[in-house]
């Protein structure tokens, strides 16, 4: 998990309006494959590993970071069922994912399947990696945070003197960002009065 984890952290900033997500499959003790969301959000990291393990991913084990979607918002099949028909073992997953796309229905179409399910491993290491997209989905808006280079964000956020900052977020959180920085200065200041900035640790 520790792996998947690293492999998500990489690819944070580049994945909106999707999670950045890590999936790596081991059997025997061996990787197999692994691979994290794709820059744009799609592929998805579960559709990336599978085909590079090949045959042997059969009876293995998968540890993503985020539970596998149970439905597509495309229609198209879901990771849960993608991990299924490969036919994936067990799959150990860090963090429960509430979007409408998963919320325990990932889970549950994997323990339908047969396959063994185990959630939890690292969870808060992994918290980090959804927070944004998890903040979106609650409040409509980015989360915004504190940073002096930016690494790991969508974007930076800059605003007039004069923006409503609720209606600009918004309108950024419509248009798929999910975690956005800006420096210390005026515009965080302002950010904090209106109880817009996330700090570390909330």
């Amino acid at each position: 998990m520790r792996r998947a984890i690293d492999l998500a952290l990489a690819s944070m900033g580049e994945t909106w309006p999707n999670p950045a997500v890590g999936c790596v499959l081991v059997k025997d003790g061996v990787v197999l494959a692994e691979a994290a969301t794709a820059p744009g959000g799609r592929p998805h990291a579960e559709e990336q590993a599978v085909p590079a393990a090949g045959e042997a991913v059969k009876g293995a084990t998968a540890y993503v970071t985020l539970e596998p979607c149970g439905a597509r918002s495309s229609g198209r099949k879901s990771c849960a069922h993608f991990l299924a028909e490969a036919g994936v073992e067990r799959v150990v997953i860090a963090a429960l994912d509430p979007s409408p796309f998963a919320s325990g229905r990932g889970t549950e179409r994997l323990r339908q399947s047969g396959l063994t399910v185990e959630t939890g491993l690292l969870s808060e290491d992994a918290a980090v990696l959804s927070e944004g997209f998890l903040h979106r989905l609650e409040t409509g808006r980015p989360m915004v945070r504190i940073s002096e280079d930016g690494k790991g964000f969508d974007g930076r956020f800059v605003a007039a003197p004069r923006a409503d900052l609720t209606t600009e977020l918004n309108r950024l959180g419509e248009a798929g960002y999910t975690r956005l920085w800006t420096n210390e200065g005026d515009l965080a200041e302002a950010l904090r009065d209106q109880g817009l900035l996330t700090e570390q640790g909330d």
